[in-house]
């Protein structure tokens, strides 16, 4: 192993196509390592394999959002926190396995009708959008279906998808807020978003929360850099090796 000096972290070009790209890539980079600590710890042996499958995928599109805007590797392991651009949202600790599914269910859903609107356009996004829309399309499916068993099943397992429903419900409202550098009908997406989840939660006998989703004292500030206590330690524990051996190369 050798070393050499640690880059700089600054992402490449401060423009619009930049500022959504960081965005964009660290959603799929953190919700990736979120989604990666059910490794070994999953309920079953298929859900092990495909929360997995999923996190790859995200892990994916973060790489190639990423590169867009400087070194995908020195973006992902030696920026600070305040310099991560995630929602809120993706960073919630996993919880238990209602809490995981249904953070997914919120930020999947979402995903796709983004996807699906930026890949029908021609910006510096339609192409990755294009292919990450297939992807996510299983994302959002696989939630859907763990939302209707769980949300329907015993009594035990709806207590727990309703909590996880009520309590991840104010970070949802900052997946609306407009992105620089991206063209999107934000206001058509938040009400094609509420549609769809206000009939999954429905069919899933679970009742859609009436609390705030935006306001000052709600959730929406990741975007400016401003996260939840838990996602410090979880970057301290991401960025744990690089930062033990700055510069190295295998």
């Amino acid at each position: 192993m050798t070393t050499t000096p640690a880059k700089d972290t600054t992402p490449a070009k401060d423009t619009a196509p930049t500022t959504a790209a960081l965005a964009l890539g660290d959603d799929a980079l953190v919700l990736s390592h979120r989604l990666g600590e059910w490794a070994g710890h999953a309920p079953v042996l298929e859900e092990e394999v495909a929360l997995a499958n999923i996190a790859l995928d995200l892990l994916g599109q973060a790489r190639v959002l990423l590169s867009m805007a400087g070194d995908e590797d020195e973006l992902a392991y030696l920026r600070e926190e305040r310099a991560f651009r995630n929602l809120q949202l993706v960073e919630q600790p996993n919880g238990d396995f209602a809490h995981t599914i249904v953070r997914q269910l919120y930020f999947s859903t979402y995903q796709y009708l983004l996807h699906t609107e930026l890949a029908a356009g021609d910006g510096p996004f339609a192409p990755l959008a294009a292919k990450a829309v297939k992807e996510v399309a299983y994302h959002r499916d696989h939630a859907e279906q763990w939302t209707l068993r769980l949300g329907d099943g015993t009594d035990e397992s709806h207590t727990r998808m309703q909590r996880a429903v009520d309590a991840l419900w104010r970070y949802t409202g900052e997946m609306f807020q407009p992105v620089e550098g991206l063209d999107a009908d934000w206001t058509g997406l938040e009400t094609a978003w509420l549609e769809r989840i206000g009939e999954i939660l429905r069919r899933a006998t679970l009742t859609v929360p009436e609390g705030p989703r935006t306001g000052a004292w709600t959730a929406g500030a990741g975007r400016q850099g401003l996260h939840t206590e838990p996602f410090g330690r979880m970057l301290a524990e991401m960025q744990h090796l690089h930062r033990s051996h700055p510069g190295a190369t295998w």
